[in-house]
């Protein structure tokens, strides 16, 4: 007989997503700064700085978002030798993964972030600094990216690109904007989603 009591992971899930939603402002709030005054004593130019951290926020969901699919068919390959209920495989997949977080590899996803950066065209680094002088951002953000997965529904971050019509439903604008530029010139923070509806606000600069 199957259980009528929702499965734990999902019996927690509204107090998992308002900690994690207010994870993601700390983050912004301090993590960002943090990062953004670190980069400050190696690049004097603001806007490349605060590429650098957006990249690197987009990229940390992105490989967080593919650590967790990998770790979750290893989880359900694992448990369906076995699993006989009362709650559903998909159910007992999540609450496993809920309980045993620890067990993401973030060092990994830190590099497949660095490694990613570094190759992207939109940002530069002088060749001593490596972008492993942010990995404290990185990893934060990869760790609430990888939980933010076990949601339902999972959150994500919205993916911004230069010149794009900028959304007052999406961002903010930067104190140093152009408030009459329709255009977004580059990204500060991604906005936080759930399924396509904005969670928390990003933030962008516009520029005529």
């Amino acid at each position: 007989l199957r259980s009528c009591s929702p499965a734990r992971a999902r019996h927690t899930n509204a107090s998992r997503r308002t900690r994690l939603i207010a994870r993601f402002g700390d983050i912004y709030d301090r993590g960002r700064l943090d990062a953004e005054t670190l980069l400050r004593t190696y690049i004097s130019d603001m806007e490349t700085v605060q590429r650098i951290i957006y990249i690197a926020a987009v990229e940390s969901f992105h490989a967080a978002k593919m650590a967790y699919r990998q770790f979750k068919i290893r989880v359900r390959e694992t448990l369906s030798l076995g699993h006989s209920g009362p709650e559903s495989l998909e159910d007992a997949v999540l609450d496993y993964i809920v309980r045993h977080e620890d067990l993401y590899d973030v060092q990994a996803s830190v590099n497949e972030v660095i490694r990613s950066m570094n190759i992207n065209p939109k940002i530069s680094f002088p060749p001593e600094i490596d972008f492993i002088v942010i990995s404290t951002l990185i990893r934060e953000l990869c760790r609430v990216a990888f939980s933010m997965q076990t949601l339902v529904p999972p959150l994500d971050v919205a993916f911004g690109t230069d010149g794009e019509l900028f959304s007052e439903t999406k961002y903010h604008r930067s104190f140093d904007s152009d408030f009459t530029a329709a255009l977004v010139a580059y990204h500060i923070w991604p906005a936080l989603m759930e399924n396509d509806v904005v969670i928390v606000k990003g933030e962008a600069v516009t520029k005529r």
